[in-house]
C-alpha cells in the first residue's frame, strides 16, 4: 500500500476507488456468476470511468474497457 509513509490525498483517493471497484466486482460476481457478474462489472466501469475519461480525452481508456467488454460477451455467447 504504501512506502512506509502516510498516502497523500491523491494516493488515498486512487486507493479507496480502486478497492471501491473490487468490491462491486466481487459483489457482482457473487450475484450473477463469473462470466455476466464479470459483463456487469466492465459495464458499470465504462459507464462511471468512461464518461470521464471522454470529457478527458482518454480514448485508449475507452478502447480497452470496450474490449474487455467484448471479450466476455463473445466468450458467453460462443
Amino acid at each position: 500500500m504504501s512506502a512506509g509513509r502516510p498516502l497523500t490525498r491523491a494516493e488515498r483517493k486512487k486507493y479507496n476507488r480502486a478497492e471501491h471497484e473490487r468490491k462491486i466486482r466481487q459483489d457482482l460476481i457473487a450475484q450473477h456468476g463469473n462470466d455476466l457478474g464479470t459483463f456487469y462489472y466492465w459495464l458499470r466501469i465504462m459507464n462511471i470511468r468512461g464518461t470521464q475519461a471522454y470529457r478527458d480525452g482518454n480514448t485508449a481508456f475507452i478502447r480497452d474497457v470496450a474490449l474487455a467488454l467484448e471479450n466476455v460477451y463473445r466468450r458467453h455467447a460462443g
